[in-house]
């Protein structure tokens, strides 16, 4: 109570304060870039991936464009050590993603090396999945992924390093005839969602689709 008193929320683009478990006060909302999309229909995220890999459904909650209000909220979650802004985005989510009858089997996010998880002490889209698996019951598994290298953020890297995703990711466990929603925060170019969807796909007869965040735009 204290702490709040001396350091209080404030909201992420004016500045107001607001309460604790908000991003932004209900003026700035109005400023998100939300896409406004349905999962089962063509989309940008869709047309992307489909030029990457065998895909079926796609989504993206908001825009992720330069200096804007969206990109600040994404920064916040990966870079600021605000992991409950995951929740804030799940919650967003479930207020205007229908899965309608093609509801996935599993959720799994992309991992996390071992190293850049004790260095950020949380993977940013743990909190997200588990707010999603509890809202639609779909189960999620966290161990399902392995990442084998460490990397450098992905927005340090040069394009030719965003490319460069060969045998960056690997599947832990026997899995096959599922259906999995693959999570990940900001779409760029597709690559490493595209390295891990590979990996799903050649591991059994598995579907994939695609829910994130953010779509680089």
């Amino acid at each position: 109570m204290i702490l709040d008193l001396l350091f209080p929320n404030r909201c992420l683009h004016c500045n107001r304060i607001i309460e604790a478990e908000l991003l932004v006060c209900n003026l700035c909302f109005n400023q998100i870039n939300f896409m406004h999309y349905d999962y089962s229909e063509n989309n940008p995220v869709k047309e992307k991936c489909k030029l990457l890999f065998p895909v079926e459904n796609t989504y993206a909650l908001i825009q992720f464009e330069e200096e804007s209000l969206s990109r600040k909220i994404i920064h916040e979650l990966k870079y600021r050590n605000r992991e409950i802004t995951g929740k804030i985005l799940a919650e967003w989510a479930t207020e205007r993603l229908d899965f309608k009858d093609q509801k996935p089997d599993l959720m799994a996010s992309i991992p996390l090396h071992p190293r850049k998880l004790r260095e950020r002490g949380y993977n940013q889209l743990h909190l997200f999945t588990e707010t999603l698996s509890k809202f639609y019951e779909i189960p999620f598994d966290h161990q399902l992924i392995k990442r084998n290298h460490y990397a450098k953020a992905q927005a340090l890297k040069d394009k030719q390093h965003r490319i460069d995703t060969i045998n960056t990711f690997s599947i832990t466990k026997p899995v096959t005839g599922k259906h999995i929603l693959l999570i990940d925060d900001v779409f760029t170019t597709g690559n490493t969602v595209s390295s891990v969807a590979w990996e799903i796909l050649n591991a059994g007869n598995n579907k994939v689709s695609v829910l994130v965040m953010a779509m680089d735009v």
